[in-house]
């Protein structure tokens, strides 16, 4: 786990960048408040608003439920840090969400987890089985990108954006999932790019066994106004994870925007 908190960075950065920091912090708590997460590793992102196309991203050795919207941190499409920070990023994680931020105007944020399930079901032959309404539902909305190895290849970035293509999921086999959206909401329910089926997307790309009642909620507590600049103001203070967070002690603990 990492020490120290971030110093906050609300007054330096824009009104634009602070919010996509906050909603990105709020996505990060939301996967540790499911248990979705692996310890330290796999990646959540967010482009930055404006002509530059940097994107947030965490800070590599920190658990997911400890992310604030100061401590992510900023790089470029060609991998450079462009803040002042002492933090540094996980490699293999750059190279996923930098292929996509860079192809996909419409991918702001991005999601790649390795729950137990997803990984299950994408080393399956038969990838997504259309044995259930949810997964009935996202057939259409689902690419598939074969095993490379660790994400460390650049020259991978072309093949996993041409798999993708518009598709807002995708099962990297054996490896784990992905899900874009426009916005946090859409990614976190798995959310497809036609306006009448994103209500109707039961599941998210991060575990296909999620129901609709549960995406819901969630996705209304990420746009209800305050409420992520009212929760993720500090890392709660914990030594180490004995399970999934409780989001209601976790609150209660004071976490803050920094």
């Amino acid at each position: 786990m990492a020490d120290g908190a971030a110093v906050s960075l609300k007054s330096r950065v824009s009104e634009a960048e602070w919010t996509a920091r906050v909603e990105l912090a709020a996505l990060y708590r939301l996967v540790a408040l499911h248990g979705w997460d692996d310890m330290i590793f796999t990646h959540i992102s967010a482009r930055v608003p404006g002509p530059e196309h940097h994107f947030l991203i965490n800070p590599y050795g920190f658990y997911f439920e400890e992310m604030t919207a100061s401590c992510l941190v900023k790089v470029d499409l060609d991998g450079n840090i462009v803040q002042d920070t002492t933090s540094f990023i996980n490699p293999a994680g750059f190279t996923i969400h930098s292929a996509i931020h860079g192809a996909r105007e419409d991918a702001h944020y991005v999601i790649h987890l390795h729950t137990v399930a997803g990984v299950g079901v994408a080393a399956q032959t038969e990838g997504l089985l259309p044995i259930g309404q949810n997964a009935c539902l996202l057939q259409h909305q689902v690419a598939y990108h074969g095993y490379e190895g660790l994400a460390l290849n650049h020259e991978e970035r072309e093949r996993l954006v041409a798999d993708l293509g518009d598709k807002p999921l995708m099962l990297l086999r054996n490896h784990g999932t992905l899900a874009v959206g426009q916005t946090a909401a859409q990614a976190w329910i798995g959310s497809s790019t036609t306006p009448d089926s994103k209500a109707r997307n039961a599941t998210t790309a991060a575990i296909p066994s999620h129901t609709a009642a549960t995406a819901t909620r969630k996705t209304r507590s990420l746009n209800r106004s305050g409420v992520a600049a009212a929760t993720l103001e500090r890392r709660p203070s914990c030594k180490r994870r004995k399970g999934p967070v409780d989001g209601s002690r976790a609150c209660a603990a004071g976490l803050a925007v920094m």
